[in-house]
């Protein structure tokens, strides 16, 4: 029987749905404190079951929906996405599905030169990767003491080689922790094609210990590098896009700046979330999310779950950096899900 053929919805502030990130997987092998302090995240927890997660069809299944109320961008996050066995096999999949124009990847890199190769013929088109500094002892500081940096360079190398371009470096900045080794970042990858993107340092979760006074503007840091590097402002490259993107003007090339909380861009978000056990969320700061799993293993039809995800995006209504930023409000107060729960 033919599916519904549903309008693609609009939530309560008129966002489309145009992105999907899906988390495959919620462990990890760092224990970053922004995101999953080793305090917490010890031997001793309990992650989800492989039963508990989302399989591969349930995945594609979900993602075929989406795309049919107006999603066209598809991106594998974690925890760390390269843990989940078989993962090109998942690639290859969501590629084939009429309507995705992009399938991306965002990684610590650890395991990247191992599988970049593999994920590229697959089908994926281009890889995230999350590096805060090259200084051995700040990168041990910020990821908990896993991994290390020439790892991760040899993962974005080998990116690189395979062609999933452009690869793209997100640097989440702490004041006082690695706002220090900012530059010398930049300067690594200045002239290589890999862009540089530095996100402010986010109130994401419940166990961070977030504190305004440890984030750094992104204005001051554009200041900061355009000092040595003169920059030009470049245009956004779609509607929505997070990052402001300016290029160096010798032509050596671009960085980026993701301000949510100095310059919230609430208004123009269009990303949903899918988590690895199934849950839609509508927001990286949502306190609660709708499960998805819950109806496909209950023997939902594709009709129905189509009802299902556009009503949550219908009744869609958060803003929470805005919200933060304007002190109207003290949202950071609730109890939100864990960023490496539902990706970045």
């Amino acid at each position: 029987m033919p599916l519904k053929a549903l309008p693609a919805p609009r939530d309560t502030f008129a966002r489309p749905m145009r992105d999907l990130r899906i988390s495959v997987m919620d462990r990890c092998n760092f224990r970053c404190p922004y995101c999953m302090p080793r305090e917490t995240y010890h031997e001793q927890y309990r992650f989800l079951g492989s039963h508990e997660r989302l399989s591969f069809d349930e995945i594609v299944r979900l993602a075929r929906l989406f795309v049919q109320l107006g999603v066209r961008k598809l991106r594998l996050t974690g925890g760390e996405p390269l843990l989940r066995a078989n993962l090109p096999d998942l690639v290859g999949d969501l590629t084939t599905i009429a309507g995705v124009e992009d399938v991306a990847l965002t990684t610590n890199g650890v395991l990247l030169a191992r599988y970049a190769s593999e994920l590229k013929a697959a089908g994926l088109k281009r890889v995230t990767v999350s590096l805060d500094s090259l200084d051995a002892g700040v990168f041990a500081r910020m990821s908990g003491g896993f991994g290390g940096v020439d790892e991760v360079l040899a993962g974005i190398e080998q990116a690189r080689r395979a062609e999933l371009t452009p690869v793209k470096i997100n640097a989440v900045v702490q004041r006082g922790v690695n706002d220090h080794t900012v530059l010398e970042l930049v300067e690594r990858f200045r002239g290589t094609g890999v862009i540089v993107r530095f996100i402010e340092y986010m109130d994401v979760g419940n166990r961070n210990q977030w504190r305004s006074e440890l984030v750094v503007p992104s204005k001051e840091l554009a200041e900061r590098i355009g000092q040595r590097w003169p920059l030009a402002a470049l245009e956004p490259g779609y509607r929505g896009e997070v990052a402001r993107r300016y290029a160096f003007t010798d032509g050596a090339g671009e960085v980026g700046f993701i301000s949510s909380v100095s310059q919230p861009f609430c208004g123009d978000c269009s990303r949903a979330r899918l988590s690895s056990d199934g849950a839609l969320y509508t927001c990286l700061f949502a306190t609660h999310g709708t499960s998805l799993r819950d109806a496909l293993r209950g023997g939902a039809s594709d009709d129905a779950l189509l009802e299902l995800i556009r009503g949550v995006w219908l009744q869609r209504a958060d803003r929470y950096s805005e919200l933060r930023a304007s002190r109207h409000a003290a949202p950071h107060e609730q109890r939100k899900v864990e960023m490496f729960y539902i990706g970045g």
